[in-house]
């Protein structure tokens, strides 16, 4: 039997199908009037392109030269209205405003039924700025706000939040304005206070001032990262001019977090907003692998900046070690101590990959300096046309990749000269290795991506690779042409039938291909920086978002107690570096409603027994049942666990998650049942996420593994909404409850 290593679709309520439904006749009656429209767009196309013809020879008349315009008019704005249309189909209705007196949609653009009336409305539109700006202090008149999460025309979820004390009579609530409901029902008079002084701290933290830096802290559960992406899409929209030009940039830690922002706030999809992971932060390269934590605290330490300096400054593998040549009827020669300095020289004012005509300009003055015969700018010009020259200067001073740079850590001596000096010896063994595991395996790490960034701005982006000469019968799409039909083909001037391995095979089979593939773009700046998970972030990533956002506002978003990051004080400094000085503005999230209180209160006293002033929030929701110890030894492990799953199952609706350490995943891999409820996780990848229970498997382990050490024990600690059950592991364990 297998376990999903990623979230599962748990049972969805009859109730919840039922509103699910009732949304997907409106959106198929949306995209039926979509249809209809993009059907009109292309017969007034057509219209236009029929119009101002004229079979008549001679010069033109005013009335053609007037038919030429309106159907240049026509056909521009019918095309313009088709692509649109064609273009806006994925995700098109995502909102619901349930006001006093009516319903509105909200999605991409306007759609309009065959009477006139709205359908759907466009969310730039005046009518759909409550859809932003409702928050149940300023409500606009909206009961209910709902989000549709949907793939093409297919309705998959909804997501609800109540902006009233209680939802009218016959009112379905889904998510997590159902549980504030519930909260605020459930205890009368103390709770419902509770409830308006969370919505009270929300509502400013959304609407603070866009200038500076606004913090957003609180423990688990608080609702941080919905508060700053309101506030993202609340900034959007009031002060458009200002970030849809500047842009705005979402970053969260892990590619399963930018998919959560779409199911949330999927208005920020627009092209004014980029969502991107740490992996994917630099434009051409996405990275997913995790290192091992050691290898994650030298990559994101601030003293690899003196290893990768070195690297940028040194002689790329294979450069000639000394130029020789005869240059208007006078012998040149440059050896290998002269040309290191005038590397040094030329380094010294241009990065590398800009500064290939300084290079030339030094070698020439230093060829003049030995010759000094005849007119110096008739040796000057034949110098630097000599085709000799050209081709060593073509291999001297060749274009660098970032990446390429960042592999030759794989090599041991060259990172001995890098590093020696500056890291421990058993950091140079660490770094060593991870690199050698980024070349065996051709996947940079999240770690990586970092260092490749640092990289571009000493080196600067590479200039764009000619593309590859192809034969005359080659097209780039069809590099392996079997596929369709085409048994051999041969190129101009080869034999037909010679064996031909195509690029995508040999990028397949070649690590280091695949980690060369695509093209560094340029780092792209932003008015609006949106950091969460912010207490994770390596002092190398604070300095890779941070030039993104040199001249931007920010919204930063993180609790320390729940930090991955081995240094908080030297993150600390990279990020205030980033920050600048800028004013800064806190907003303090100290309610968690997600949590149960018991379970909740468990975690809070393992987090305070190593760090005692630790931000804990006050849960308010109880269940009346206490989180579950068991005791196992390694080889009872397995069997336990699957046990503890099944009583999970029993007494939860919804996902029930096994967070385990490494050690004992494949074990537990083998021993759980499938079952399409269950998840088996890592530590670290439980971050922002939240299961109906949780089954956390050797806490002592997780720390142990876990950069972060107890502070990642504690983000799995709190992970479960109703149950929790934790199994503790030692050599002597007794299974018991």
């Amino acid at each position: 039997m297998s376990v999903t290593h990623r979230p599962a679709t748990p049972p969805i309520p009859p109730q919840v199908a039922a509103e699910i439904a009732h949304e997907q006749e409106h959106v198929d009656r949306v995209y039926v009037e979509l249809g209809k429209a993009g059907e009109r767009a292309r017969l007034v196309e057509a219209e236009g392109l029929g119009r101002g013809f004229s079979d008549r020879g001679g010069a033109i008349r005013d009335d053609e030269v007037t038919g030429l315009f309106q159907r240049d008019a026509l056909v521009f704005n019918a095309g313009r209205r088709r692509q649109a249309l064609e273009t806006q189909y994925e995700g098109l209705v995502f909102g619901r405003l349930d006001l006093q007196d009516e319903v509105r949609y909200v999605g991409r653009l306007g759609v309009r039924d065959d009477e006139y009336e709205p359908l759907v409305i466009d969310w730039r539109a005046p009518a759909a700025s409550p859809f932003y700006r409702a928050t149940p202090v300023d409500p606009h008149g909206v009961v209910r706000r709902r989000v549709l999460r949907c793939r093409d025309a297919l309705v998959l979820g909804v997501e609800d939040d109540l902006m009233v004390p209680e939802a009218p009579e016959g009112m379905v609530v889904v998510g997590d304005g159902a549980l504030m409901a519930a909260l605020s029902r459930s205890r009368g008079g103390r709770m419902r206070d509770i409830v308006a002084t969370i919505q009270q701290h929300q509502d400013e933290a959304i609407r603070a001032s866009a200038r500076g830096v606004t913090e957003i802290t609180g423990g688990p559960g608080t609702g941080k990262t919905v508060v700053a992406l309101h506030r993202a899409a609340y900034l959007l929209y009031s002060n458009r001019r200002r970030f849809e030009s500047g842009g705005i940039l979402v970053v969260g830690p892990s590619s399963s977090y930018t998919a959560y922002i779409e199911r949330v706030l999927p208005s920020l999809g627009e092209d004014s907003v980029s969502l991107r992971s740490l992996g994917d932060v630099v434009g051409g390269i996405t990275a997913y692998r995790l290192d091992h934590p050691e290898a994650a605290r030298v990559k994101g330490s601030l003293s690899i900046r003196q290893v990768l300096a070195r690297a940028a400054r040194d002689v790329p593998p294979g450069s000639p070690d000394q130029l020789r040549t005869m240059v208007a009827g006078s012998p040149v020669r440059i050896e290998g101590a002269a040309l290191g300095r005038i590397r040094r020289q030329v380094l010294r004012g241009h990065r590398h990959n800009t500064g290939r005509k300084a290079a030339l300009e030094a070698l020439t003055e230093a060829a003049w300096a030995q010759v000094r015969t005849g007119e110096r700018p008739e040796f000057v010009d034949q110098f630097q046309e000599h085709r000799e020259v050209e081709a060593f200067i073509e291999r001297w001073w060749a274009p660098l990749d970032p990446r390429e740079v960042l592999l030759w850590l794989a090599d041991p001596e060259r990172l001995h000269r890098y590093a020696g000096d500056v890291l421990s010896a058993s950091d140079v063994a660490v770094l060593g290795r991870s690199m050698a595991e980024t070349l065996d395996t051709g996947q940079w790490s999240v770690a990586d991506i970092a260092l490749i960034d640092d990289l571009v701005t000493r080196l600067d982006t590479p200039p764009e690779a000619p593309q590859e000469e192809r034969g005359f019968y080659e097209i780039e799409e069809l590099d392996d042409v079997r596929g369709h039909g085409v048994a051999e083909l041969g190129t101009v001037g080869g034999p037909v039938g010679a064996q031909r391995t195509s690029r995508s095979e040999r990028i397949a089979g070649d690590p280091r291909e695949r980690l060369m593939r695509g093209r560094i773009g340029e780092a792209e700046e932003y008015a609006h920086v949106l950091v969460d998970e912010a207490q994770d972030l390596s002092p190398m990533q604070w300095r890779m978002v941070g030039r993104r956002g040199r001249y931007a506002s920010w919204t930063v978003v993180g609790d320390a107690a729940q930090s991955s990051w081995p240094v908080p004080a030297e993150a600390e400094r990279a990020r205030e570096e980033a920050f600048g000085t800028a004013p800064r503005q806190r907003f303090h999230m100290d309610t968690n409603y997600r949590n149960a209180r018991e379970i909740f209160d468990y975690a809070a006293r393992v987090v305070r027994a190593q760090m005692p002033d630790a931000d804990i929030p006050d849960a308010v929701r109880e269940t009346g049942v206490d989180p579950l110890v068991l005791q196992s030894d390694p080889a009872g492990v397995g069997p336990l666990v699957d046990d503890a799953v099944r009583n999970l199952l029993r007494e939860v609706d919804g996902l029930v998650a096994v967070v385990s350490p490494a050690a004992h995943r494949a074990a537990l891999t083998a021993a759980l049942a499938s079952d399409p409820r269950v998840v088996l996780v890592d530590p670290m990848s439980t971050k922002g996420l939240e299961y109906d229970a949780t089954v956390v498997v050797d806490p002592a382990e997780i720390t142990r593994e876990s950069p972060g050490g107890v502070r990642v024990l504690y983000v799995a600690l709190t992970r479960a909404a109703h149950r929790m059950t934790i199994v503790e592991v030692s050599e002597d364990g007794a299974r018991h409850e």
